[in-house]
């Protein structure tokens, strides 16, 4: 795939570069958010497979990269992206995933250590999937006592969270060791007690569950 990266850290530049250039990508170019705005804004440009953007980038370091990244899905909304966060941000990842779902990941930077998953990340969204990083959705659970989400059982959460993640029933399934059956009960459980349409679309989920919990945000 040819990539294309913003990131102003040299560091994690660089080990993120070596690390897809292993598994055979082509970074095509970095820089800083708004360098890649102008690159990629200009008609004609071909554009890359994925574009990975950190959220922080200068001149103020606070969310240069996700203004960049949902500017760029407004041009190109076939674009995908794959923002990297230092930390759990919900406004930002409800923002990202506000025009759709389509392509576009959301993951942690701490998610880059482990080589195996962040590369599945890769692949998935640029391959037009869906990936929330599955921390997002646990701190924001978390830190949230006396919500709606206190009507789910603690089987329910954990598949809300891999929902949010983007993964089909049978990937929950796997992933929790148990039957597909038992995973589309909880599914409809999820949907029904906090008051969200059964889909069985895999974007819808992960858009309802991001609105659910930026309507029900923390106050």
């Amino acid at each position: 795939m040819r990539i294309v990266i913003a990131e102003d850290s040299v560091l994690l530049l660089d080990g993120l570069t070596r690390l897809l250039a292993a598994e055979g990508h082509t970074v095509t170019g970095y820089g800083t958010a708004d360098d890649l705005v102008r690159a990629l804004s200009t008609a004609g440009t071909e554009l890359p497979d994925l574009l990975i953007t950190d959220v922080r980038m200068p001149p103020s370091h606070t969310d240069e990269g996700l203004r960049a990244a949902v500017h760029l899905r407004s041009l190109h909304p076939d674009l995908p992206v794959l923002v990297l966060s230092q930390y759990v941000e919900q406004s930002y990842a409800s923002e990202l995933f506000a025009r759709g779902a389509r392509g576009l990941g959301y993951v942690l930077k701490d998610r880059v250590a482990d080589v195996d998953e962040f590369l599945d990340a890769v692949a998935r969204v640029s391959g037009g999937g869906t990936v929330v990083d599955p921390e997002v959705v646990t701190q924001i659970i978390a830190r949230r006592p006396g919500s709606d989400l206190d009507v789910l059982t603690r089987r329910e959460r954990e598949v809300l969270a891999l929902m949010a993640e983007g993964r089909s029933n049978a990937a929950i399934a796997d992933r929790l060791v148990v039957g597909l059956a038992a995973v589309e009960k909880h599914v409809t459980n999820i949907l029904n007690k906090l008051g969200l349409p059964p889909a069985t679309d895999d974007h819808r989920r992960v858009l309802a569950v991001l609105r659910w919990l930026d309507q029900n945000g923390s106050r």
